[in-house]
């Protein structure tokens, strides 16, 4: 009866102390993760020319910056890859390493893409730089699919063409395209409110 006791004694006070370890230990790990996760993250902005819209990818990136979240620019028009045709692809001496894109935007929370208008379409940086990741990518779909993307335009003309374009693109391949967009042009100045309330959309 003795040894019965002081067996149920023991295992109660080991269990004691265990829960006890697991209520101090459990919030340091929480916060650990938490702090992890801040910095691991970034929003990646593509740039599709290197002009104004290179220029409105910087400030994005300052604006971001400003609420404390991490923003990485590409500028695809230095990327130089040849124009796609079903002849380069799998050709292992001709078709680009798209291997460091593809992990920047995997790893990314979110898109911002800012491309001007050309000919009433996306300009051929942007549409090259998805050709190439279609068929060069292991998983393409997991690149784009249920990914934030906010849509950016400084254009010679009105620029809807071209975010028209854009949103058709990015929501077929499976993306939350944010309904708000931002539009410069020769009539449209650039407004840092709507910008701010732009990236609050990304940050939601």
């Amino acid at each position: 009866m003795l040894i019965e006791e002081f067996r149920e004694h023991v295992s109660s006070s080991l269990a004691d102390v265990f829960q006890g370890m697991v209520t101090e230990m459990k919030p340091t790990v929480e916060i650990e993760y938490r702090i992890r996760s801040t910095m691991d993250s970034y929003v990646l902005v593509l740039a599709a020319s290197s002009g104004k819209n290179l220029a409105l990818a910087q400030r994005f990136s300052e604006s971001f910056e400003k609420k404390g979240v991490t923003a990485k620019i590409v500028d695809l028009t230095t990327l130089h890859w040849p124009v796609y045709t079903p002849e380069l692809d799998g050709d292992r001496d001709k078709s680009p390493d798209t291997s460091e894109l593809s992990s920047l935007i995997l790893n990314s929370t979110a898109l911002v893409v800012c491309a001007p208008e050309y000919n009433g379409v996306m300009p051929p940086a942007l549409n090259n730089t998805i050709a190439w990741l279609s068929v060069e990518s292991d998983d393409f779909r997991k690149l784009f699919n249920n990914r934030s993307v906010l849509l950016a335009t400084h254009s010679g003309g009105g620029g809807a063409h071209c975010l028209m374009a854009m949103r058709h693109q990015f929501s077929f391949l499976g993306s939350n395209v944010i309904g708000r967009s931002m539009t410069l042009n020769k009539s449209k100045p650039f407004s840092q409110e709507t910008m701010d309330d732009l990236i609050q959309r990304v940050l939601q």
